[in-house]
């Protein structure tokens, strides 16, 4: 990486400033230095004052020194220990980096930041509120559609294919039907869809005579009269009719009883009986090779992308309510529930740990790699901007505290 040189009128203004009034201090102290020396004669007193500016310029001079050592060489000389920065940026840069890995990606600082967050509780929170939840669901829908936009339907298909009837063909079908229909049978749920039945063959029965009468018509030999033809038909409607009736107001009729002894076995033999078993499975392998299982299958994507692909150009049309609604549900129970938000907060933690863990050492290595690779001058003048204005003040308490400290060495030697 190639570290450009930082352009910031306003930083290099401010830092510009701060030097001058740090030189115009050192300046100010020497101009009283060679006016005290000069006047001494005449004003002995001025010894105390020589004294103070004299010391004001040794510590301005040494934290001048101390401060531009840090950027660059002073007055261009390169003396030993000077241009630190330039010259150890890439010591700085392993440090930056081991001191970022251990104490900002520590497992403890990440579990401790998180706990006091309580992501899960905001997270949640802000979910409730239907114009975020909206937000998301507009964001997840268009993202989703420009996701579908890149994939290719061939490969959609064969990861169908994989995914799920690989699935399906692992699975036994005849336990999981019976199992279904044992659900289906419990409080004789079954007899039901048995009335049901009844419902639709009566319907259809009373819908269809005219294609009875003429399906009779046809079996009939030709030298049947008509009116025996009609009287065969009333009597087989009207016995379906009986039949159907009887069976629907007797809920002990023998087909009842029949119907609900054959599901029984055949829920028996679909539990038990190896020949089912098998022949299901061949059954359901027929019928995941056919070609119209592909076609459906391929259909339903083409319609879920055609969907998705139809929201992205106009989401204002297709508005996500059901995501929408879904999220503030989650919202809402998640608030509700404290056990659900600590175990999603115990979720976060773990997540965040794991990757701190895992990654971690490859942080601290990105930092030492990124300054390794930039131009030492560049980043000397970098830091410099950063910090050099602040840097300006120990060149000023340098020079007065210098001051001070020479005018008490000069009081205590005089004392002495």
């Amino acid at each position: 990486m190639v570290l450009q040189p930082l352009d910031d009128p306003v930083k290099e203004a401010q830092l510009a400033r701060m030097k001058r009034r740090a030189t115009g201090l050192l300046v100010l102290a020497t101009a009283i230095f060679i006016a005290a020396h000069l006047l001494l004669p005449r004003y002995p007193w001025l010894a105390w004052v020589q004294a103070a500016a004299e010391a004001a310029m040794v510590g301005g001079v040494a934290d001048w020194f101390a401060v531009t050592a840090l950027f660059k060489h002073p007055l261009g000389i390169p003396i030993p220990h000077t241009a630190i920065i330039a010259a150890r940026k890439d010591q700085i840069g392993r440090a930056l980096g081991n001191f970022v890995q251990k104490h900002f990606l520590s497992r403890e600082v990440v579990a401790q930041k998180l706990d006091s967050l309580q992501v899960a509780e905001q997270l949640a929170r802000w979910l409730t509120v239907p114009e975020n939840s909206r937000t998301v669901a507009r964001y997840a829908a268009a993202g989703l559609a420009t996701g579908v936009r890149s994939l290719r339907d061939d490969d959609v298909q064969q990861l169908l294919d994989e995914m799920l009837l690989e699935r399906v063909r692992s699975t036994r079908v005849a336990p999981l039907i019976g199992r279904l229909l044992s659900v289906i049978t419990e409080d004789d749920r079954h007899q039901e869809l048995l009335n049901e039945a009844i419902r639709l063959l009566s319907r259809a029965v009373a819908e269809n005579q005219d294609t009875i009468r003429a399906s009779i018509e046809r079996e009939s030999p030709w030298w049947v009269p008509d009116m025996v033809d009609e009287k065969i038909h009333q009597k087989i409607v009207t016995g379906l009719d009986r039949t159907l009736a009887e069976i629907r107001d007797d809920p002990h009729h023998p087909l009842r009883i029949r119907f609900d002894e054959a599901l029984h076995r055949f829920i028996d033999r679909l539990h038990h009986s190896p020949e089912v078993q098998a022949r299901a499975e061949v059954i359901k392998l027929e019928i995941l090779d056919a070609d119209a299982v592909r076609r459906f299958s391929a259909a339903v994507w083409q319609q879920a992308k055609d969907a998705l692909i139809r929201y992205a150009e106009n989401p204002d049309v297709f508005s996500p309510t059901a995501i929408e609604r879904g999220l503030v549900t989650l919202g809402e129970a998640a608030v509700a529930d404290p056990r659900m938000l600590e175990r999603a907060d115990a979720a976060i933690a773990d997540v965040a740990v794991s990757v701190v863990d895992r990654y971690q050492g490859e942080v601290g290595q990105l930092i030492a790699q990124t300054v390794a690779g930039w131009d030492p001058a560049v980043t000397s003048q970098r830091i410099e901007l950063a910090i050099g204005k602040d840097l300006q003040f120990i060149r000023i308490n340098g020079t007065l505290v210098g001051g001070l400290v020479g005018l008490l060495i000069y009081l205590v030697t005089k004392v002495i």
